[in-house]
């Protein structure tokens, strides 16, 4: 199967840390970085390729030393002054300036992007280069170190706990740590004038939302702690330290993911809980997406389908529609549209297709049929303790849910991941 993105990730190493220390002007969008990662060799390196996009290259260092680079086509080409033998940790330190600009691509803007006063980073899937030198492949999770500095007035949030947060002549400086390690995509950096919240729960719910909006928002996300309960049940124990929900103060298409993190926009609160869906959809994505993460991007079902899937469990918690009631309406809607595409290998264009999405939730929902609750929701609670904080595939899963029957599953899968039409119910 052919690669999605071929010019985004590298061969030969694999970046084990990332600390990045981001100096950002708002109202001049201007970002200054200094990034060292740490790599591991898995080939003999004669020479290195970071992604990054179009940002000035001050310096590039190797292990310290200062190495001859080029920057073109969003690629930073490095060339060590002496071989790095296979086995080997060495690091390299990125100094960089300019001013970021979205990854263009078939979804629009990517990554680093200007809100009407503030940033939001939403990078899934190729937007990382926007903002920072890495491997953009998401099968090569690394921990993180975050340290932004800005203006005071404003609040920022990364990924990961807050350890340290200082002030100097107006501008304050943050910095994050993520322990557990994250897809350069899932990388994430917010600024905005928020007001901050917390909700107690088995982990701490933290919310953050402009003051013009706060009567909306406390009330459309104020079941997130009975969500973080329904959900550590279903799927087992919540996987990171902490969970934050932004709401910027301008529209957002939809919502989007980061580790730890998800942020909507101010039309996603309504005062009614009309997209509360789309609120237990990204806390769902902590399990499915960012502590389980695909290694390749055509099992994106195990992101997107799962999380459609806990909208419809959600909704049978709350009291609203059972599952089997979502799964009829929409088996009725993918049925009559065109079966032209492969669920465990859509291509590049329908990763984020909503046929996608709903097709996943409907192969999950069938496969609960066929397995019966207690097994479905063990064999769930047991594919996210496994593979906990590490990289899934299609073949993964399968693999896994047939051991929880002695009932032939491959004419089920068939059908649902391999088969281009929409089976019969």
């Amino acid at each position: 199967m052919a690669q999605y993105f071929p010019s985004h990730g590298n061969d030969g190493y694999r970046v084990e840390h990332y600390d990045l220390e981001l100096d950002y002007r708002v109202a001049a969008n201007r970002l200054s970085g200094v990034a060292v990662l740490t790599a591991r060799a898995l080939d003999p390196l004669e020479r290195l390729e970071l992604d990054l996009g179009a940002f000035r290259v001050g310096q590039v260092l190797v292990d310290g030393e200062r190495v001859r680079h080029t920057h073109r086509a969003d690629k930073l080409q490095i060339t060590p002054r002496h071989w790095i033998q296979e086995g080997r940790r060495f690091t390299i330190e990125v100094r960089y300036a300019g001013s970021p600009r979205p990854v263009q691509s078939p979804w629009g803007g990517l990554g680093w992007d200007q809100l009407t006063d503030g940033v939001i980073v939403a990078s899934q899937p190729i937007g990382a280069p926007s903002w920072y030198p890495c491997d953009d492949r998401p099968d090569n999770k690394a921990t993180y170190r975050i340290t932004v500095r800005t203006a005071s007035p404003y609040q920022v949030i990364a990924n990961g706990e807050l350890a340290a947060k200082t002030h100097a002549g107006g501008t304050t400086t943050w910095v994050y740590e993520q322990a557990e390690p994250m897809a350069a995509y899932l990388a994430s950096v917010q600024i905005g004038r928020y007001r901050r919240v917390e909700q107690t729960g088995p982990v701490p719910i933290r919310l953050l939302y402009p003051t013009r909006l706060a009567t909306r928002v406390q009330y459309d996300f104020g079941r997130q702690r009975q969500m973080l309960d329904a959900f550590t049940e279903l799927f087992g124990p919540y996987p990171f330290r902490a969970y934050t929900a932004v709401v910027t103060d301008d529209p957002l298409e939809i919502p989007v993911e980061a580790q730890g993190i998800s942020i909507f926009g101010s039309n996603h609160a309504d005062g009614r809980r009309g997209n509360e869906r789309l609120v237990a959809h990204e806390l769902a994505h902590q399990w499915f997406g960012n502590s389980l993460t695909l290694g390749h991007w055509r099992d994106i079902w195990l992101h997107e389908g799962f999380a459609c899937y806990a909208e419809w469990l959600w909704s049978e918690a709350s009291g609203g529609k059972r599952a089997d009631e979502h799964a009829a309406r929409w088996h009725r809607r993918l049925a009559a549209q065109p079966g032209d595409f492969v669920l465990a290998d859509p291509g590049a264009r329908r990763l984020f297709d909503d046929r996608v999405y709903k097709r996943g939730a409907l192969t999950l929902h069938a496969l609960r049929g066929a397995l019966g609750d207690p097994a479905f929701f063990s064999m769930l609670r047991e594919w996210t303790a496994d593979y906990r904080h590490g990289t899934v595939s299609t073949g993964r899963f399968t693999e896994l849910a047939r051991q929880y029957t002695a009932q032939p599953l491959d004419d089920l899968f068939d059908a649902w991941l391999y088969s281009p039409a929409v089976p019969d119910q």
